[in-house]
C-alpha cells in the first residue's frame, strides 16, 4: 500500500456523485482518501456500499443495510450471542437504537484501496433507553468504532470492527 498513490477528495464537493447516491440521503465522510489506482467503477462502487452501510448506523434504516451488506455477509469479530450474518447488525442496531433512540453517526475518516474500506465512526446520541438492565437518565452518549469492510461487487462481504465499548459503557453508567 505504502508505494500506492493516495488522492484526497472531498465529497462535500460533489465527488462520487451517481444517480444512485443522489437518490438516497447518505453520511458524507469528512475525509475521503481512495487509492488513485483503483478503477473508478470499483471504488464507487466500495465508497456507495460503505456510505450505505454507515447511514444504516447513523438511521436505523435496515433497507440501507440490506442494500449495503452481500446476502453471505460474515461479521468477522463477532460478539457474544449476536447472530452471524446480516441479521447481527439489524438486531444489534435495534437493540442499540432501543437505548439510544437520538443515536447518530458521523464519518469522520474513509479510506478505500484495493477491496478494502476502513471508516472511522464517531457515534452520539443520548442514552434514555434501557441497556442490561440499566434505565438510562439522558447520559451523552460519544464514543468512537473503526470498522473495515472488504468488499465484493458492490457489496459488503466482511466486517472486522472495534469500537470504544469502555468509554461507551462509562457514560452509559454501566461500568465505573
Amino acid at each position: 500500500m505504502a508505494g500506492k498513490a493516495l488522492t484526497l477528495a472531498s465529497l462535500a464537493a460533489g465527488a462520487l456523485a451517481t444517480p444512485a447516491l443522489a437518490a438516497e440521503e447518505l453520511v458524507k465522510p469528512q475525509q475521503l482518501m481512495v487509492d488513485s489506482s483503483l478503477p473508478k467503477a470499483v471504488a464507487d462502487a466500495a465508497v456507495l456500499a460503505a456510505r450505505r452501510y454507515d447511514t444504516f448506523w447513523a438511521t436505523g434504516d435496515k433497507t440501507l443495510a440490506l442494500k449495503a451488506l452481500a446476502p453471505d455477509f460474515m461479521d468477522r469479530t463477532l460478539p457474544p450471542h449476536r447472530p452471524q450474518g446480516i441479521a447481527g447488525p439489524l438486531a444489534a442496531s435495534q437493540g442499540f437504537r432501543q437505548a439510544v433512540p437520538d443515536l447518530n453517526c458521523t464519518v469522520e475518516q474513509m479510506l478505500v484501496v484495493a477491496d478494502r474500506v476502513v471508516a472511522h465512526l464517531h457515534f452520539t446520541g443520548h442514552f434514555t433507553g434501557q441497556f442490561n438492565g440499566v434505565q438510562g437518565k439522558g447520559q451523552a452518549i460519544d464514543f468512537i468504532a473503526t470498522d473495515i469492510y472488504r468488499v465484493a461487487d458492490g457489496l459488503i462481504k466482511e466486517n472486522w470492527h472495534i469500537e470504544d465499548n469502555l468509554t461507551l459503557l462509562t457514560q452509559m453508567g454501566v461500568v465505573k
